[in-house]
């Protein structure tokens, strides 16, 4: 289990390209209705226009900044992140962004026990790696359907987990997007200790997440904007931590 203690970015400051200008044409701005909202999230919000709550985008411009320093910190001292986005707006992005660049992602459903249950997960894991060796060696003797068998399960653990596929160990910190859809990972995180990043809209409830980024969870702009920075900034300190 991983002891959660005061979190700060550790090491020399980045420099993270953000501007206001960038978050408001990504939508980042916009929260929901007013009578949505929660009262954890209050402070974050700058005004309300035609009954819908906007961000103060100053305090997500510094909220991303101190998120980006976690994780690129976290991930340079070799630690592992999942991106865990689910939603229909999510998933293409997260897989998009994510898949090549070393890091994990949850795209079609947070596994219950993933990280509670870690032991079993790992088993998972590996059997996904045997089944694909199987599959992909159609040995002389084995029917279509023991084949078709094999095919049908490698697929189902694909669906399950193939966005940690390589991951070896529990994870350092999660990256959420909308902590309402995600209710399930954030508690199993907060249980494990976990460190929680997420992008948390007016009508959430930011508890249990230690690096809030307040803005639009629903929007595709917002959504890949903020993760495309996360991503760029901490490939980047990466590489030249390896030179």
């Amino acid at each position: 289990m991983i002891k959660k203690g005061p979190i700060k970015p550790q090491g020399k400051k980045l420099s993270v390209d953000i501007s206001l200008e960038e978050l408001l044409e990504a939508g980042c701005h916009f929260g929901h209705s007013v009578s949505k909202i929660h009262p954890q999230m209050r402070e974050y919000v700058y005004m309300a226009r035609q009954g819908v709550h906007i961000f103060d985008l100053v305090k997500t411009r510094q909220c991303l900044i101190n998120a980006i320093h976690f994780l690129a910190d976290l991930v340079k001292g070799g630690g592992k992140v999942i991106f865990v986005g689910t939603k229909r707006q999510a998933a293409p992005i997260i897989e998009k962004k994510v898949k090549g660049t070393g890091m994990f992602y949850i795209r079609k459903h947070w596994v219950g026990g993933l990280l509670t249950n870690w032991s079993e997960v790992k088993k998972n894991l590996e059997k996904l790696i045997d089944l694909r060796g199987e599959v992909s060696r159609e040995r002389k003797g084995r029917t279509k359907y023991e084949q078709a068998l094999l095919k049908r399960e490698c697929s189902r653990l694909e669906e399950l987990y193939g966005g940690i596929d390589g991951l070896t160990d529990i994870p350092q910190a999660l990256f959420v997007v909308d902590v309402k859809r995600e209710k399930t990972a954030i508690l199993e995180a907060e249980k494990m200790g976990i460190p929680v990043v997420a992008i948390v809209d007016t009508n959430s409830n930011p508890s249990g997440v230690d690096y809030i980024i307040p803005a639009n969870d629903d929007a595709k702009g917002s959504i890949s904007y903020i993760i495309g920075k996360i991503v760029e900034v901490i490939r980047g300190d990466n590489k030249e931590a390896q030179k």
